[in-house]
Parts: C-alpha cells; structure tokens; sequence
C-alpha cells in the first residue's frame, strides 16, 4: 500500500472523528480544549496570522513533535499534512493549559490498565508524559540509529513509531503504546479542531475532508438527499472577528463552493 493510499485511508477512518472534534473544542470548559489565554489565539488575532509563541514544549520537544506529527499524517499530492497545519504548536498550547495539567479531570488512584473504552489511564499528567517520554525516544534513537527522532530519515521515523505503537521500544516512564497513543489522538486533534486553538492552520484538515467548520442553518438543504455540502469553512475566529456574514440567530452564512466534476 502506497504512501497516498495510506493516507487517504486514515483520513476516511478519521472524517468522523474529525468532524467531531471542534464541537468539541466549541466549548470553553472542554475538559480537553483548556487554554484560554491569549496564546491559544494568537494564530488568528484579527484575521491575519500572528507569531506563535511556545508556551511549553521545549526546542528538543518541538523538534521531535513536528517531525512525529510529519510521518503521522504526512504531505503529500493529497495536500499539506500536520506539520503544515501547525500541530505542533496545537499540542503546545493544550499541554500549557487544563489539558495538559487534567485540572478537570479526576486524578485520583487507582491506574489499572484499563480498556480503550475507558480513556485516558495514567497517573502522569499529559504534560509529565510528553515530558518524561520524548527524551527516552530520542535515547532510544541514538542508542539504534546514532541520531535523535529528528535527525532520522523518514524511513527509520516510521520504523520508531512503529515500535512504539507495538510496544518494541521500551520506555522507563511511561508505556511506548500508550505514548504513541496519546500522540496520535493529539495529532487528529491538533489536525481537525477549529483553528482557533492553534492548530488546523488555513484549515486544511477541514478542507481536506470537505467539513463546512461553524455550524450553519441547513433548512433549506433538508430535502437534497445525496448532494455534498461543499462550503468555504467557517472558524470560530471568522465569526468573532465578523469576517463572515451571520443571519439573525447567528449562523454563519456559509460561501457555497462549485461542485467539481
């Protein structure tokens, strides 16, 4: 299976997820959109990109998140993929604010196993597990290849995060499954949430996918069964800053798109 093939299956298995996630990210006290400060704005602060400051990953910690999130949804002649999207910058900001500390989460004991229906399992904050892990892999990278994750090729990137999903490259503070995990959530995340939190920069996941962004009034569009809703999309940006028209409830009036052929 080709490298365009792989990617444009992992977006399909993903669409709905991606869909999902700025709903999620709609709402301020989202366990898991929590930073509210003007950082995690500061990608979109009157309509023209800003400079996007690091809150809390270190140089080290950015190099191996953007060469990580690289291979995980790569570019390629499908578009721009994660590192383009900014989603590095989108973890950041997550683990500077109430995600990255699970100041709404319940923290106390006991840490079974647990199933993946069961969410997140550790006692370690996600801004502890980021932490304590990047440095083990890159320990583990020199230890195999002689070079941190970001100085490897691609090929020898993939074989690494292959090994930490399978549990092959053991980690001291934390499971490498469970780090590979938590990345790979955060990277969908950081890809399809509204821009406004510092990630899905230009909105590429949500073009990408055909996803409209700020829920519009569909009424009218009730009756047009099997017809695709193709839309500029709409931020949560776009509407505060009144860069788009809203009708009289606030719905974003929606710039439909030609239907391509």
């Amino acid at each position: 299976m080709g490298k365009s093939t792989d990617r444009r299956w992992f977006l399909k298995s993903v669409a709905a997820v991606g869909a999902a996630v700025p709903a999620a990210g709609l709402a301020a006290d989202s366990p898991h959109h929590g930073h509210d400060g003007p950082a995690a704005r500061a990608g979109a602060a009157g309509g023209k990109p800003q400079p996007q400051v690091y809150c809390w990953l270190t140089e080290p910690e950015q190099a191996f998140i953007e060469a990580a999130v690289a291979r995980l949804i790569p570019a390629d002649e499908l578009g721009p993929g994660a590192k383009e999207a900014g989603v590095s910058y989108f973890i950041d900001q997550q683990l500077a604010g109430t995600y990255g500390t699970m100041a709404r989460n319940y923290r106390q004991g006991p840490w079974p196993e647990g199933t993946p229906q069961q969410g997140y399992q550790s006692k370690l904050m996600p801004q502890e597990v980021y932490r304590a892990a990047i440095p083990e892999i890159n320990a583990y990278c020199s230890a195999r290849y002689g070079k941190a994750f970001d100085a490897l090729p691609p090929v020898q990137q993939d074989e690494v995060l292959g090994d930490l999903e399978t549990g092959k490259a053991p980690l001291e503070s934390v499971r490498s499954g469970f780090f590979f995990g938590l990345l790979l959530n955060n990277t969908m995340e950081g890809f399809f949430a509204d821009p406004v939190y510092g990630g899905n920069r230009d909105k590429i996941g949500w073009k990408m996918v055909g996803f409209p962004g700020v829920a519009a009034a569909y009424g009218e569009f009730i009756d047009k069964h099997n017809v695709p809703y193709l839309a500029e999309p709409v931020s949560i940006a776009d509407v505060q800053q009144r860069l788009v028209g809203v009708d009289e409830h606030g719905h974003p009036l929606h710039l439909r798109l030609a239907q391509k052929d």
